[in-house]
C-alpha cells in the first residue's frame, strides 16, 4: 500500500461529467485538491484500489446546526392549529437555551451525521450570536467559533454565513424578546465575516446572509449588498417559504418577495435564495435571468408544511439549484432528492418528473448533477466534482449494500437515491483525507467519533433537563 501522503486512488467506476466512467485514477495533491483525474487507467501498484464506485461529495447548502437539538421535539400537537409559526415559537426555546459549548457538541454530532449522509461541505446560516440575555459575548464571534471548531473536529468543510437580523416583521421596528440572541446590523455581520476569515482554518470560509425580507429593512439589505459588492463569497437569504410571508410582503411593499428582490436589488450569481417555495412562473424566469441560485430543502419543507415548489419550471429555467437539510429532519442527500422528486409525483400524479428524456432521462442523475454544481456555487466554490482543481472530496459507495447488490452498474446512482434506506456510503473523503468509514486508516485521519457522540448526549441532557 502506498504512503498516505501520496494521495493516489483507483476506483473501478467514478461519476464524472454526468455518467459512470470506468477504471479511474485519482491523485489528490498536498493542497487537498485533485491534481489529476484519469479515466480508463489500469490500477498502478502505487495506488490504493478502492472496492466500489465513487461519487463526488455534495454541498449541504442550508443548515441551522442548533436545530439538531430540537429534532423529535415538535412532533406533537396540543392546540387546534399547528404550522410553521407555532413550530418556530417552540424552536426559539432551544435557541434561547443553548450555550457555546453545547452548540459545539450538537454541531459536531450533526456534521458527523452529514458526512455519513454524503455531504462533504455545509453552509451554516448562522443567526445565533449573543448570550441568552441578548448581550454580546466578550468575544463577538463566540458562537461562530463553536461551529467552526465543530466542523474542524468532524472533518467537514464549512461556509459560515453570519446573518443580518434586525426586526420581527415588515411592520415591526425591532425583534421580539425571544429573538434577542439574533440581533445584528450590517456592521456586525461584516465584522463576523472578517473574524471568521482571520482564523484561517482549513476548509472554513465565510460569506454573509440576510434572514429574510421581513427580518431586515430594505435600507439595511441594500447597504449589506453594497458592502459586499466586490466580495466573491455567497450571500444567502430565506425567501417565499410560507404563504403568510407572501401576504405580509404584498401588504407592506405591494410586491411578492421574489418580485421585490429582483426588482429592487438585482441579485447576481452570488445570491442564494433559500426555499423559494412559492414562486410564480414570472418570478422563476426573473431569478433565472439574474444568475442567482435557489436552495431547496425538501425534508424540512415537508416537515414544516411549507408546500411544494414548481420543480419542473426551476429545472427548465436553468437556475442553479442546490439542496440543504435546514432543520435536519433528514441528514443525507439521497433522502432529500427522493423527497424532492416524490413530492412532485404526488402533486402531479406522474413519475420521473425531474428527468429530461432528451438530455438526461435518469431522474437521480439529473438532480444529482444540478445539486453538485449549484451546491458549489452556494458554498463559494469555483469548481465541483471529480476534476483537477476541485477539492478532493469523494464518496465511496458500498458495493455490498443490499440496495446495490446485483444491480446493473449503470443504475447505481438511481438505486442510491430511490432504492436505499440509509445512504449506501462506506467512506467519505474531504480535501484528500478520509474522514468517515474504514478507509480513515489509509490517511491516519483522527476523528474521535465516540467522544463527539458522548459530548452530544451530555449537551442534550443538559439542555432538555432544564426544559
Amino acid at each position: 500500500m502506498q504512503s498516505p501522503a501520496d494521495g493516489l486512488w483507483w476506483a473501478p467506476r467514478a461519476w464524472i461529467g454526468g455518467r459512470w466512467e470506468p477504471s479511474v485514477l485519482l491523485h489528490a495533491g498536498s493542497d487537498g485538491r485533485w491534481a489529476e483525474v484519469n479515466i480508463g487507467q489500469p490500477a498502478p501498484a502505487a495506488a490504493t484500489q478502492l472496492p466500489g464506485p465513487v461519487l463526488p461529495g455534495l454541498v449541504n447548502a442550508h443548515s441551522h446546526a442548533f436545530q439538531r437539538a430540537f429534532l423529535g421535539l415538535s412532533e406533537r400537537r396540543d392546540t387546534a392549529q399547528d404550522d410553521f409559526w407555532s413550530w418556530r415559537d417552540r424552536m426559539y426555546r432551544v435557541a434561547l437555551r443553548i450555550t457555546p459549548a453545547q452548540l459545539r457538541a450538537v454541531a459536531a454530532q450533526l456534521y458527523r451525521e452529514l458526512l455519513q449522509g454524503g455531504y462533504t461541505h455545509v453552509c451554516e446560516f448562522h443567526y445565533l450570536h449573543h448570550q441568552p440575555d441578548g448581550s454580546p459575548y466578550p468575544h463577538e464571534a463566540e458562537m461562530a467559533r463553536a461551529l467552526a471548531d465543530a466542523a474542524q473536529g468532524a472533518g467537514i468543510g464549512l461556509t459560515l454565513l453570519p446573518v443580518l437580523y434586525e426586526r420581527a416583521g415588515f411592520e415591526q421596528s425591532s425583534l421580539r424578546p425571544d429573538q434577542r440572541r439574533f440581533a445584528t446590523d450590517t456592521a456586525r455581520v461584516l465584522r463576523l465575516r472578517d473574524a471568521i476569515r482571520s482564523w484561517q482554518l482549513p476548509g472554513v470560509d465565510a460569506g454573509v446572509a440576510v434572514h429574510s425580507l421581513r427580518a431586515a429593512s430594505a435600507e439595511s439589505i441594500t447597504a449589506l449588498s453594497a458592502a459586499v459588492a466586490d466580495d466573491p463569497a455567497p450571500l444567502h437569504l430565506h425567501i417565499a417559504e410560507q404563504t403568510a410571508e407572501i401576504d405580509a410582503c404584498l401588504a407592506a411593499t405591494g410586491c411578492r418577495p421574489i418580485e421585490w428582490l429582483c426588482r429592487h436589488l438585482r441579485p447576481d450569481a452570488r445570491w442564494q435564495l433559500v426555499h423559494a417555495t412559492h414562486a410564480t412562473p414570472a418570478e422563476i424566469d426573473a431569478v433565472a435571468a439574474t444568475g442567482a441560485g435557489v436552495v431547496l430543502c425538501p425534508g424540512t419543507e415537508a416537515n414544516l408544511g411549507d408546500g411544494l415548489c414548481d420543480l419542473p419550471r426551476w429545472l427548465a429555467s436553468g437556475t442553479p439549484l442546490s439542496v440543504g437539510s435546514d432543520s435536519h429532519v433528514l441528514r443525507d442527500w439521497p433522502q432529500e432528492l427522493r423527497w424532492l422528486e416524490y413530492g412532485q409525483r404526488l402533486l402531479l400524479r406522474q413519475r420521473n418528473v425531474a428527468a429530461n428524456p432528451k438530455q438526461q432521462p435518469a431522474t437521480a442523475a439529473r438532480l444529482f448533477d444540478r445539486m453538485l454544481l449549484g451546491g458549489a456555487a452556494a458554498a463559494g466554490q469555483t469548481q465541483a466534482g471529480l476534476q483537477p482543481g476541485a477539492r478532493a472530496d469523494l464518496l465511496l459507495l458500498d458495493p455490498q449494500d443490499p440496495s446495490l447488490l446485483g444491480l446493473p452498474a449503470s443504475h447505481t446512482l438511481d438505486a442510491t437515491v430511490f432504492g436505499s434506506g440509509p445512504a449506501p456510503i462506506a467512506a467519505v473523503m474531504v480535501a484528500g483525507r478520509w474522514v468517515h468509514g474504514d478507509a480513515m486508516a489509509l490517511t491516519r485521519t483522527k476523528v474521535d467519533a465516540d467522544r463527539i457522540q458522548r459530548d452530544f448526549v451530555a449537551a442534550m441532557r443538559e439542555m432538555h433537563d432544564q426544559a
